[in-house]
């Protein structure tokens, strides 16, 4: 527990610090963590403690906490140019040679980047973008937009109402012509008595039946996270891609891979729908795209987009449409180091070294009686908490499993994130065998702890 003394550092944050997604009750009866710097993977707190970070932040901090490289970048470039926006025709340097890069990077074999200062920035963006090339090619009806049951896609009023969480409703959302099929997890989805095949056979025809009855010609495009990162790590069931994608090409709705969490690594390849072998019409990217050193989105068209909404925006003059960050020059640098980092400074290459390791780590905790699955791909996974083994049955919400055996872990020095019932690892990418060790073995203790006093 913290110091919650009135002039401590916990005090003084809940006395004028707005909590978001923030369990309350803990904040109450433990009070916040604060920290004041990290090294390699860990963070500290103002008590000199001593965290292993094992979400990276929030998914985005794959370099660790103290990367020369990055911090290099970054001062550079405030030396040199430190700020501007990407309007009327000016831009940075560096920000053009940033697109250059994620076009390269990119599965696509031309195209264009537009920034945004979030993923959430972004995928608003994105629909917008579908709103007006629909209408300017015609069809203004086009609008509904096609996402999944328990996906996160962001928190602004667009990208919230793509993400099919019920905890939208509180804002009155999601909007109007948001639609959401059954999210494709097949353990917690799958009907009695019906295969993995089976399951995504049933999946496709959903959509099927949902653009049947919601009319083909008014679906702007469909969202999709490779990997459900905020669902619960959520993998897709087998071959579900490779079912849903005819589909929505028989139809013409664009497919936007949504790889805020998924793009620069985390599934094993640099793209997400690389590691599931589908080709997107658009990309949208965040997070490892700084390596969390800068906020920063893109939306990255292929281009059969890119021409299309080079067209419509010719027509009018304009794309009216940014934000003043849009493309600043100092997250462009860092972007542009970070790839760096990643790609070709071995980050990409140990995080495919250390996801063995990972996922024995998670299979060996598996085993524990009270935890009912373990998901995941690459160097992100997650163990979904059970009453019940055999029947899949969850703890009474009231016990707050994930909130408990999260709060636990802290206390043994661990930063694990709860998401429902499931408790969600996502190391970053400088992860050592003998830190994966320690991760493991401090999550094993405060699993044992928890279960002792619910199960």
């Amino acid at each position: 527990m913290n110091d919650q003394s009135p002039n401590s550092w916990e005090s003084r944050a809940d006395a004028h610090s707005f909590y978001g997604f923030t369990d309350l009750p803990t904040i109450e009866d433990r009070g916040a963590v604060i920290l004041t710097h990290g090294k390699g993977p860990y963070v500290y707190d103002v008590h000199g403690r001593e965290y292993l970070d094992g979400n990276s932040g929030l998914w985005n901090m794959v370099a660790g906490f103290d990367h020369p490289g990055l911090a290099e970048a970054a001062k550079a470039q405030y030396d040199r140019f430190p700020g501007y926006h990407a309007f009327f025709g000016r831009m940075a340097d560096q920000t053009v040679a940033l697109s250059e890069k994620l076009v390269e990077v990119s599965p696509f074999s031309d195209g264009k980047v537009f920034y945004t200062n979030s993923g959430s920035e972004a995928n608003d963006t994105m629909v917008k973008m579908l709103w007006f090339l629909h209408a300017a090619e015609g069809q203004p009806q086009r609008r509904k937009i096609i996402t999944r049951k328990n996906a996160y896609h962001g928190v602004t009023a667009v990208s919230a109402s793509m993400t099919g969480k019920p905890y939208n409703s509180v804002f009155g959302l999601p909007l109007p012509e948001f639609l959401h099929l059954t999210c494709p997890h097949y353990w917690r989805e799958g009907m009695d008595g019906e295969n993995e095949a089976d399951f995504t056979a049933r999946m496709a025809q959903e959509l099927e039946d949902m653009i049947a009855r919601e009319g083909a010609d008014t679906i702007a495009g469909f969202f999709a996270e490779p990997v459900m990162g905020a669902g619960g790590v959520i993998p897709p069931s087998e071959g579900y891609f490779q079912a849903i994608q005819p589909i929505l090409q028989k139809h013409g709705i664009p497919l936007i891979s949504d790889e805020v969490i998924c793009g620069f690594g985390r599934t094993g390849e640099v793209w997400g729908c690389e590691t599931y072998d589908f080709m997107p019409d658009a990309i949208i990217s965040s997070k490892c795209l700084t390596a969390g050193y800068f906020p920063m989105g893109a939306v990255i068209l292929g281009p059969d987009l890119t021409d299309r909404l080079q067209k419509a925006s010719e027509a009018i003059e304009e794309f009216p449409h940014g934000f003043t960050a849009s493309g600043h020059p100092v997250g462009s640098a860092i972007a542009l180091k970070a790839i760096d980092v990643i790609l070709n400074e071995g980050l990409l290459d140990n995080a495919r070294a250390m996801t063995p390791l990972f996922e024995e780590g998670m299979a060996r905790i598996g085993e524990m009686a009270n935890i009912g699955e373990v998901r995941g791909k690459g160097l992100m996974g997650a163990l979904e908490a059970v009453q019940d083994k055999a029947t899949k049955m969850p703890f009474d919400g009231s016990l707050s499993v994930s909130e408990r055996i999260a709060n636990t872990c802290t206390d043994h020095g661990l930063i694990c994130r709860p998401l429902g019932q499931s408790i969600v690892l996502c190391p970053p990418f400088i992860i050592t065998p003998g830190q994966l060790d320690e991760m493991f073995g401090k999550l094993e203790k405060a699993l044992t702890q928890v279960f002792a006093e619910v199960a």
